[in-house]
């Protein structure tokens, strides 16, 4: 796997080099597939006396979906650690997904063994039903007023979750999607971040307000 690393506002000692060769096997470990891995240290000091700090951004780039991790620290070297913990988990719970997805495929699959139809709530008919239904011998319903819409609608409901805007953009890419709802841990708000041009990002959050009942009894 190839390695790159940068430094922004700071200087990139052979050590820190070195630590990260020795750091990233855990990676290599989970992310067999992995093609190069881009690590970027950033050193920002406050005006406000505010302790400087560095910023350590991992971006794993391989088949599949790009995964990104970043942590904040006084020390380049913890931050290195803390970002490195982050990408592993994302990829041990990936990865955990993947080999659950094989044992327990979901929707409907055809079991060799049993020669039955897994994974759908659907009973075949019987033989019995069968030639009723072919002789005429059970009226085979017709609808032919129902309306026809070609717009389908499909919901789904997922458990909130809390998390930061960066948790929440690195989860997206994680997953390959174009967008991920969630709930801003800093501002309690439903937000969405989805995926513009290049690198961009953006987000959008509700703001919550009283319903219009309790706003017209106040």
């Amino acid at each position: 796997m190839e390695t790159s690393i940068v430094g922004v506002g700071v200087g990139i000692t052979d050590r820190f080099r070195t630590v990260v060769e020795e750091k990233i096997a855990r990676i290599q470990a989970l992310a067999a597939r992995a093609q190069r891995l881009d690590v970027k240290v950033t050193h920002r000091v406050y005006r406000n006396g505010h302790v400087p700090d560095e910023t350590v951004e991992l971006t794993l780039v391989g088949k599949g979906p790009v995964v990104r991790a970043e942590a904040t620290d006084g020390d380049k070297f913890v931050a290195l650690d803390l970002a490195i913990d982050k990408m592993s988990e994302q990829l041990r719970r990936a990865k955990e997904k993947r080999v659950d997805g094989r044992h327990h495929p979901r929707g409907a699959h055809f079991e060799k063994g049993s020669g039955a139809l897994e994974g759908i709530d659907v009973q075949p008919a019987s033989v019995d039903v069968l030639h009723a239904v072919a002789t005429g011998s059970v009226p085979v319903q017709n609808d032919e007023e129902e309306v026809y819409s070609p717009v389908v609608i499909r919901t789904k409901s997922f458990d909130a979750e809390w998390m930061t805007v960066e948790e929440a953009v690195d989860r997206m890419e994680l997953v390959g999607h174009d967008f991920f709802l969630f709930v801003d841990v800093r501002t309690d708000h439903p937000s969405v971040v989805y995926r513009r041009k290049g690198w961009d990002y953006g987000v959008i959050a509700l703001e919550t307000q009283a319903p219009p009942s309790e706003a017209l009894a106040s």
